[in-house]
């Protein structure tokens, strides 16, 4: 049995495919950060999944694709977990931006691969190997354009009295914003990234108001100047785009990309289905 992952620090996308590549079953975790989760917890959400505990000794090979699992101790950590629940397989750990290059690229087709979700990367792919330009220090002082930065910029306004009176009225309704509720679960409880992307919703919802249309570009428009433009090439080649806020806001980022004399790509919400086809041709 195969198993194939695409984990975001919100979910995590499972599928479990058989020798000749058909699907044996699809289930999903929280995600699997393991930059902000303890070794504890990620036992936990392994454990508490019936098809994985069902299935973990019949899995031969588990591909991995993880936000946080940019540098080697933290694939080391995660494989050493992954080692000790699924005890017959052959574990292989990459960081989520190579679940975006495999489900919007080709070998030998050149782009660059941005990562809009809970939090955000980019990378530039010539056709066979991952070039990336910004080491990413996670989502406080980084992730420009990503659910928890949007997030962290609505509570900021909200606080600040910088959010229109008529649509902070909705926010206050819509959210608890509770400065205690707030600052448990930025400071006490796991995962304060998720929850900070959870307030993006809104800023999805209404996106019409003016307000948060100058919110979302000058978001991507960041995240363009300090990301994208670190390429060269980025004026030559497409702009492909994987994770929710890039699906849920893709008229707005295209705008931004052709302002800026990009070349939009594709855009898709979740990578894991070009990812199964990408395997596939490998078993």
């Amino acid at each position: 049995m195969i198993v194939i992952v695409d984990s975001g620090a919100t979910k995590a996308d499972w599928i479990a495919l058989d020798g000749k590549g058909d699907r044996l079953f699809l289930t999903q975790t929280l995600g699997l950060s393991p930059e902000v989760l303890t070794r504890e917890v990620i036992e936990d959400r392994l454990a508490n999944n019936f098809e994985l505990a069902q299935n973990k000794e019949k899995v031969s090979q588990l591909f991995f694709y993880g936000a946080g699992c940019g540098t080697d101790r933290m694939k080391k950590f995660l494989k050493k977990i992954f080692k000790g629940f699924f005890p017959n397989a052959q574990i292989d750990v990459k960081e989520d931006t190579y679940a975006a290059i495999y489900s919007t690229t080709k070998i030998g087709q050149q782009g660059i691969v941005c990562i809009l979700g809970t939090g955000s990367n980019c990378s530039y792919y010539d056709g066979h190997q991952l070039i990336q330009k910004v080491v990413s220090l996670g989502y406080i002082p980084m992730d420009d354009g990503s659910g928890n930065f949007f997030g962290r910029k609505l509570i900021r306004d909200y606080y600040y009295h910088k959010i229109p009176q008529d649509l902070a009225v909705k926010f206050s309704q819509g959210y608890n914003l509770e400065a205690d509720v707030i600052k448990e679960n930025l400071y006490k409880q796991p995962n304060p990234n998720t929850y900070l992307a959870t307030f993006a919703r809104f800023l999805v919802e209404n996106k019409e108001h003016p307000y948060c249309k100058g919110v979302i570009d000058k978001g991507f428009q960041q995240f363009i100047n300090n990301q994208v433009m670190q390429f060269e090439l980025a004026t030559k080649v497409p702009i492909h785009f994987v994770g929710s806020i890039a699906y849920f806001l893709r008229e707005e980022l295209t705008a931004v990309l052709e302002r800026n004399d990009l070349i939009p790509g594709v855009i898709r919400q979740r990578p894991i289905d070009g990812l199964v086809e990408f395997h596939k041709d490998t078993i």
